[in-house]
């Protein structure tokens, strides 16, 4: 898309999915506000927590990547049938906002059109964390179900901060952070229209992108 497209399509997507009382600050806030009180709670409930029962984290950690890896290569870039809207989100929306030669957002309530939607945490916290925490508990123990939704729910607030900071301008001071160059070029790649269905589907840590060969670079 060329910058024109990009601009009216930016234009339209304000006018039809931002409602007016919409803040892109207040919904950052709220995600950061929920995930950190969560991960608070669940530091605050180990108790005494045994050498073996602190390998949940580095194994939450690579389960959360390789379900980030799958869900992007699978129903965000797929159709699927039941979650067709997840597709739309994505593929369609997301992708036509944020080209590779536009990755930019504009103003503050452009921020919808990266983060995801405040009913997204009562899916993944509800949904999705809750539910294991639970079976983690009845198998293993409090400490590992602690730990297990600790380490999720700092995955997915990693996830989603640098997610928005690829989209942050690229001479803002957080553009300079540690690795950010890296990671940021990884997904601008994967905003390439050509390159999205195939290639770069970790946005955060492009572990199984490596493993199963759909990591891209330029020299390719």
């Amino acid at each position: 898309m060329n910058e024109d497209a990009v601009k009216n399509y930016r234009k339209h997507f304000r006018e039809k999915y931002i409602k007016q009382n919409y803040n892109g600050r207040r919904h950052l806030s709220l995600t950061v506000l929920v995930t950190l009180t969560l991960i608070a709670v669940s530091l605050y409930n180990l108790d005494n927590v045994m050498g073996l029962e602190w390998l949940t984290i580095p194994i939450a950690f690579l389960i959360a990547n390789f379900v980030e890896f799958l869900v992007h290569k699978g129903p965000m870039h797929k159709k699927t049938r039941y979650i067709e809207e997840i597709f739309q989100r994505h593929a369609v929306q997301h992708h036509s906002f944020f080209t590779h030669e536009h990755m930019t957002y504009d103003e503050d309530r452009d921020f919808n059109a990266v983060l995801f939607p405040p009913e997204m945490l009562l899916f993944f916290f509800g949904g999705i964390a809750t539910p294991l925490g639970i079976l983690s508990y009845f198998l293993f123990g409090p400490n590992v179900a602690w730990l297990f939704v600790f380490t999720v729910t700092l995955y997915f607030l990693n996830y989603e901060l640098l997610h928005f900071l690829y989209h942050v301008d690229e001479e803002a001071w957080t553009s300079k952070l540690p690795l950010m160059a890296g990671l940021r070029k990884h997904h601008t790649l994967h905003h390439d229209r050509d390159l999205m269905n195939r290639y770069n589907f970790n946005i955060t840590y492009p572990i199984f992108d490596i493993i199963f060969g759909t990591s891209y670079k330029e020299d390719k």
